[in-house]
């Protein structure tokens, strides 16, 4: 294939998204890695900027050889029209040939657009994913260190995220 989108809000990016891009990568000549919610900031559920997500993804893609020439990050608003969404997708972004996603409803959105909808192997699912990520940066608990890329880490601390997801948790 062409192109492959990775969509997703990457409340932070951790290692089972850069396993799904690297994956995407083996299928695609191309990934553009969609940064979903790019409106949402400053909450439990979405506590990162669109711009922090774009940075932190940045960090984490260097690794890979080609990642500039084979890789585009795109922040996405949301819009609450889950019909028209591919659409939307196709207005905002360059032409692509279908989504890797492990999320039910972006595969069916594609597939009923007639665009290749694949799953990828999840990887450590129960234990890198961002809402347990956030709910152990929230609580003040580790282990969510070891779901994140060195350079991710690193810059989450510096940006203060751990705290600032305790703090939206005391303002609840």
């Amino acid at each position: 294939m062409k192109r492959l989108l990775v969509v997703g809000r990457f409340q932070p990016p951790h290692l089972g998204h850069l396993h799904t891009i690297k994956w995407a990568l083996g299928r695609a000549e191309e990934v553009i890695v969609v940064v979903g919610s790019a409106q949402e900031s400053y909450t439990l559920e979405n506590p990162m900027t669109a711009g922090e997500r774009v940075h932190a993804l940045r960090l984490m893609l260097e690794e890979l050889d080609d990642w500039c020439r084979r890789l585009m990050i795109a922040p996405v608003p949301d819009i609450a029209m889950n019909k028209v969404w591919v659409q939307y997708l196709k207005m905002l972004l360059p032409p692509f040939d279908g989504v890797v996603s492990g999320n039910e409803l972006v595969l069916m959105l594609f597939e009923d657009m007639g665009l290749a909808a694949l799953r990828p192997p999840m990887f450590r699912r129960g234990e890198c994913s961002g809402t347990r990520i956030r709910r152990l940066m929230a609580s003040g608990e580790s282990g969510w260190e070891d779901c994140l890329h060195p350079q991710v880490r690193r810059y989450v601390e510096e940006i203060g995220l751990p705290e600032r997801l305790r703090r939206l948790q005391e303002m609840r």
